[in-house]
């Protein structure tokens, strides 16, 4: 392969690294500041995360094109091939990301017309927000492992995503417990249903890109046999459900 072809390539690589090394802290900050605006009750935070979405999905599609024209003016073979095709899922999963966080967002309105010491909301309030932390956590610690090419920290967290299973499965059983005890935390439970859900999602996509960097770096995709803890009851996308919402 000539030189000059090789220089091109190369620089197809690191646009690629570049774009998506952005594209996970712009996720970053939307996940953040979603669950900041779900802590303070914040509206315009929350109306600013919704808006900053689409920054997201167009730096996707920025990508993606890049990714399609490198596969076909380049032909990459090996990691190179890999690479390329872990950058376009994972863009993808970034983007899937953003929705998620975007769908928290949404429910600050709802969530802060409602009294918490009224109905005994304030704890698990704070589990929502604990059980965001640790789908933080999760993201950090997986674009870190991304960019490093690091396998064995790409595969700690895909062991870990278990515990955001765990931690859902107990949520969910304490929400119910409070809405039928308090027919006033009804409506806030329900909510708080749907953003544990979406943290549950969250950490999903996190053990995902661990599955990218693991096949990206070795060849090969991990095994099936990641620690998975069962949801007690499946709840539908909800982000069909939100999308009418306004904050």
């Amino acid at each position: 392969m000539a030189p000059h072809i090789v220089s091109a390539f190369e620089s197809d690589l690191q646009e690629l690294r570049a774009r998506l090394s952005e594209m996970g802290g712009l996720a970053e900050e939307q996940l953040s500041e979603s669950l900041d605006a779900v802590r303070r009750r914040d509206l315009p935070l929350a109306r600013r995360v919704i808006t900053k979405d689409l920054e997201l999905d167009q730096r996707e599609i920025a990508l993606e094109e890049l990714a399609v024209r490198t596969l076909a003016l380049r032909q990459p073979l090996a990691q190179d091939l890999r690479e390329t095709i872990a950058a376009l899922k994972i863009a993808s999963t970034l983007e899937r990301i953003g929705d998620l966080s975007k769908s928290i967002a949404k429910r600050v309105s709802p969530m802060s017309e409602t009294d918490l010491a009224a109905i005994g909301g304030e704890r698990l309030n704070n589990s929502i927000l604990g059980m965001g932390q640790l789908a933080q956590t999760q993201l950090s610690d997986v674009l870190d492992a991304y960019g490093a090419r690091d396998t064995a920290a790409a595969v700690n967290v895909w062991r870990r995503d278990v515990e955001i299973d765990e931690l859902y499965n107990s949520l969910f059983r304490e929400l119910i417990d409070l809405m039928t005890r308090e027919r006033g935390a009804v409506s806030h439970g329900a909510h708080l249903m749907f953003v544990a859900k979406n943290l549950e999602r969250i950490g999903d996509h996190a053990t995902f890109i661990a599955e990218m960097t693991y096949y990206v770096v070795i060849g090969q995709p991990l095994s099936d046999d990641r620690p998975k803890g069962d949801p007690l009851f499946p709840l539908p996308e909800v982000d069909s459900l939100t999308d009418r919402e306004t904050v």
